[in-house]
This record gives C-alpha cells, sequence and structure tokens, in this order.
C-alpha cells in the first residue's frame, strides 16, 4: 500500500535539483574565477603554498562537473530495470569528490616535500598575501552557498562539496602566513605552510569521505527514524509498529513500515489506516517524498497474546527455530 507521490512532490524534487545545479555553476564560476587569479599570482611568485592552493580550488571547482551529472541524472525517471530511479547517482558522484580531494591532497604533499629539498626565494609578496585574502573570501562564499543549499534540498555530496571549499578558505589564510614568513627571511615558511594545507585537505577528506559512506550505506539521523515512529503510532487504529525502515535516494527520504491493527477490521478499514498512516509520516518526516505502510493483524480477544501482531510472533517462531 504505497503513498504515490503527488504532483505537488514530483514539483519539489525538481526544484530540488534545479537548485542543486544552480549552486554548482555558480560556485563552479566562483571558484575558477578565484583560481584563475591566484594561479597568475603563483606564476609569477614561486610560492608553492599559493600553487598547492590553486590546485585545491581547481580541484575544488571540477567537482561541481561529476556532481551536476549526477543530478541531472537523478532526474531521470525510474524504469523497470531501476525502479528507485537515478538518486543513487549522486551519492557516487560524492565518491568521485572524494578521490579529487585525496589526489589534491597528494599533489600538495608532492609539491611542498619537494620545496622543502630545494628552496626557492617567493617573490612578489604583497601579491602573494593578496591573492591569499581573495582565495578565503571566494572559498567562504562558495563554502556558505553550497552547505546551505545542500541542507536545504538534502544532498550530502553538495554539503561535503561545501566542506571542501570551506577547508579551501583557510588553506588560503594559510598562504598568507607564508607570505609573512618569508617578509620575515624565513625561507621554508612556504613550504611548511604548503604541507599545512596539505594537512587541511587530508583532515576535510576524512569527514567528506564519512558522510559519503553513511549515505552508501543508509544511515538516516536517528531522530527521523523517532519522528516517524511517532507518526505512525499517532494514527488511530494503529496498535504497534513492528517494523520501520527509513533510506535517502537523492535529496529524497523514503520509509517503509509494518503495523499491527486489530484483526477484526475489514480489509477496507484495515487499508485506509495503512493510506493515513503513510500521510503522516510523509507529513511529518523533513524531506519524506514517499512511505510504504503494510498492515498485520493483531491477534486480540480468543486469538491469544493479546497486544502482539501475527507478524512480531511469526519472527519470535523464526528465531527459535
Amino acid at each position: 500500500m504505497a503513498h504515490e507521490r503527488t504532483p505537488g512532490r514530483v514539483d519539489d524534487a525538481l526544484a530540488s535539483s534545479r537548485a542543486g545545479m544552480r549552486a554548482l555553476w555558480i560556485s563552479l564560476a566562483g571558484l575558477g574565477l578565484t583560481a584563475a587569479l591566484q594561479g597568475a599570482v603563483a606564476a609569477i611568485s614561486g610560492s608553492v603554498a599559493l600553487v598547492s592552493d590553486t590546485v585545491h580550488n581547481v580541484a575544488g571547482a571540477l567537482t561541481a562537473i561529476p556532481l551536476g551529472i549526477a543530478i541531472r541524472l537523478g532526474r531521470r525517471a525510474a524504469t523497470r530495470a531501476y525502479t528507485y530511479g537515478f538518486g543513487r547517482a549522486e551519492d557516487l558522484a560524492g565518491v568521485g569528490i572524494v578521490a579529487v580531494i585525496a589526489v589534491s591532497a597528494a599533489a600538495t604533499a608532492w609539491l611542498a616535500i619537494d620545496r622543502l629539498i630545494d628552496p626557492h626565494t617567493v617573490t612578489h609578496l604583497p601579491w602573494v598575501l593578496a591573492a591569499g585574502v581573495v582565495g578565503f573570501a571566494g572559498n567562504e562564499v562558495v563554502a556558505r552557498y553550497r552547505i546551505t543549499v545542500g541542507r536545504r534540498i538534502g544532498s550530502a555530496a553538495l554539503i561535503a562539496d561545501g566542506v571542501h571549499a570551506r577547508t579551501g578558505g583557510f588553506a588560503s589564510l594559510a598562504v598568507v602566513l607564508a607570505a609573512s614568513g618569508s617578509a620575515l627571511g624565513w625561507r621554508l615558511a612556504d613550504p611548511v605552510v604548503a604541507l599545512g594545507v596539505t594537512a587541511a585537505i587530508v583532515w576535510v577528506l576524512k569527514d567528506g569521505a564519512r558522510a559519503i559512506y553513511h549515505r552508501l550505506m543508509d544511515r538516516v539521523d536517528p531522530s527521523l527514524v523517532d519522528d516517524a515512529e511517532d507518526a505512525l503510532r499517532s494514527v488511530p487504529g494503529v496498535a504497534d509498529v513492528d517494523w520501520l525502515r527509513l533510506r535517502w535516494i537523492g535529496h529524497r527520504l523514503y520509509a517503509e513500515a509494518a503495523i499491527a491493527v486489530d484483526d477484526r477490521l475489514s480489509l477496507l478499514a484495515a487499508h485506509e489506516i495503512a493510506t493515513d498512516a503513510e500521510q503522516e509520516v510523509t507529513r511529518h518526516v523533513p524531506g519524506c517524498a514517499g512511505a510504504a505502510v503494510h498492515v498485520h493483524p493483531e491477534l486480540v480477544g480468543d486469538h491469544g497474546d493479546h497486544g502482539r501482531s501475527a507478524f512480531s510472533q511469526e519472527d519470535d517462531l523464526a528465531s527459535r527455530s
């Protein structure tokens, strides 16, 4: 007895996809401009810290491409082969984003170590300092935008991308420290800061990988489970909730549950209770786009074991065998 998606919910899903695409292209333009300005200064100054930050920003900008492809793919309707649709494409794109972050970390580490072994004098220090400030500002604006949109539409990949951009902003501030250290005569300030940038990238890699892992393993916020159970139990006629499952598919949350009702009810009455339960779940659980509620009889009166469903008793028998 699946709760059908209304046209309004379809419109919501499309709107969230459009919002995600808009966030990607705007942030791609912002980070692309930031990286271009930093790259020009890095070319004339020889600052490996600025080169590392530029690589980081380029990687952050390019992650918009696989994520954009995934969001467009996620708009496709379900088929007989992909009955849940293509919403999980965005989670796969998140794996690609984590891989890009790992590659950028390896590249910046190599550049920093090479410069530690063979130090160079950094020139045009005022420009390097200014490029660091520009990098911080550009990354922070993009990070706030991506995270805000990602939370609004329920996109773990977009949130991870925003966190990546925020770390890039702090890495850009580190470039300011490198320029200051070089101005004070410490030649190793530039490669040491570059290693610090690498450490920041690795830290964001850990957090991003955890977020994507949780989504791929169907982890949900336990408070959402509580909300769904409360919604089901609030429906008149629901005697108990036998089991409940939630999972994210793209930006939308889907629920499946089994409830116990009085076994003396007619099929029509039980169906109406299930329909009410489905509507309550989609109404009270944030981001829930659909629910499927199964009905099992609660054995009462002369049937024995008052207050337990036949489904629960079958589970007990199976566990004993």
